[in-house]
């Protein structure tokens, strides 16, 4: 799978100037800033109705929408379960970061959710599966996936580039029923966070550096050359760690929130 990169933070999103230091500290107001403009950039604006009641399905069978998590600071990855590349270290990242925020209290205040561009393929049935495979996985952290149509929409508002190309030859491998795929997505790499109103707030464009923490070894096995890549020699300069991420919880939440053994 080859990955395109976005130029900028989306587009559906507006940028609401310049952004704040990194949040080492408060705002002389006393409330814990905006991640610094490294990692991504501020949006400011409300999800239309219809998106934010749009039906989503989770691993477990239970529909829910955007609009049910308002009163929790939300982070939304596109991924989709037979990626060989970023997926799975998306993934990874995601995973953990649900666990800090657990860790720290935060769990009932966060919801992560990592809802798929490959509707046709990515069954209930796989998402359970796949989420499988990450360990006992906290509350927070919800696979989702919506109609092929909603998916379309979902992803076309948040500006998330998707096509769908024919496999390469040799073509990659189904790690759950070891059959070949027929057909690949490729996407850019995105999350999405919302505040405890729903609105979009924050933009990440970018690879998950894992800084270290692999896939599950049964996905590991399938990652192609551009996973590799990004595995073992991330960007430090681009790419998005749990760290930056728990920032953006920090700065939504308005408390410090840091992953286990940082400062």
């Amino acid at each position: 799978m080859t990955r395109t990169r976005l130029a900028g933070p989306i587009i559906a999103l507006a940028v609401t100037g310049a952004l704040l230091a990194g949040c080492a500290g408060t705002t002389s107001s006393g409330r814990i800033p905006a991640p610094s403009a490294r990692i991504g950039a501020q949006a400011d604006g409300a999800l239309p109705t219809d998106l934010a009641t749009m039906p989503l399905t989770e691993a477990n069978g239970t529909t829910t929408t955007l609009a049910a998590f308002r009163g929790k600071a939300v982070m939304i990855a596109d991924f989709m379960t037979l990626c060989t590349d970023i997926c799975p270290l998306i993934s990874a990242n995601t995973a953990a970061t649900a666990r800090a925020l657990a860790a720290q209290g935060a769990q009932s205040q966060t919801a992560l959710l990592e809802i798929t561009l490959d509707p046709h393929r990515d069954t209930l049935h796989r998402l359970r599966a796949y989420q499988k495979l990450y360990g006992a996985e906290p509350s927070n952290w919800i696979l989702l996936r919506a109609s092929p149509p909603d998916t379309h929409r979902l992803w076309h508002y948040f500006g998330v580039y998707d096509r769908r190309v024919k496999e390469g030859t040799p073509a990659d491998t189904d790690w759950l029923t070891g059959k070949p795929l027929t057909y690949d997505i490729v996407h850019s790499d995105d999350l999405i966070y919302l505040d405890r109103e729903g609105r979009e707030r924050y933009v990440i464009d970018g690879s998950p550096d894992t800084q270290g923490l692999a896939p599950p070894r049964r996905l590991a096995r399938f990652l192609g050359s551009q996973g590799q890549a990004a595995l073992m020699h991330p960007n430090p300069s681009l790419d998005w760690t749990v760290p930056d991420a728990l920032r953006v919880f920090s700065w939504l939440l308005d408390r410090r929130i840091v992953a286990s053994g940082a400062p």
